[in-house]
């Protein structure tokens, strides 16, 4: 489990002294036992599904300060924050590349294009598709970004 893991690894990181690996790993336990709060009494440790959305919250939030430190020129905040959002990246699940996106992509627009129902100006529908199918899968800018490539070409 997921959650488990998180808490093994801060053991592991305060015997090896990584304060940032440290400081991250706690902060993401801090939201997990939030959430608990809110689970059947009894449960230890949260499911999988929803630990990963707290992983991909957490990394949102960090890409997000990383934009706004860069814009206030800080570069030692973005280092710090670069840091945490490498250890955060290392627990959510391999993303497909853009080549395996367009793959994808490429196969729902033809086969929307063989029934009859292709509309080159229904990119946000045609991405939305694409999300449901890769969800989890692959980064949602990626998927827009692949999909509105292929409906120019």
């Amino acid at each position: 489990m997921l959650h488990q893991n998180i808490k093994n690894q801060i053991k592991e990181a305060l015997r090896a002294k990584d304060t940032i690996r440290l400081d991250t790993l706690r902060a993401l336990n801090a939201t997990a036992q939030s959430e608990l709060m809110s689970a059947p009494v009894g449960t230890e440790f949260l499911t999988d599904d929803r630990m990963l959305a707290i992983v991909k919250r957490s990394v949102k939030q960090h890409r997000d300060s990383i934009e706004q430190f860069k814009k206030g020129n800080r570069e030692d905040l973005v280092v710090k924050e670069q840091a945490e959002l490498n250890i955060l990246e290392s627990f959510l699940p391999a993303m497909m590349s853009r080549e395996e996106i367009r793959v994808v992509a490429h196969t729902r627009i033809e086969a929307l294009k063989s029934q009859g129902q292709f509309d080159p100006k229904a990119g946000g529908k045609i991405t939305g598709m694409n999300m449901k199918e890769l969800a989890g899968k692959a980064d949602g800018g990626d998927v827009k970004a692949v999909v509105d490539e292929l409906l120019k070409a």
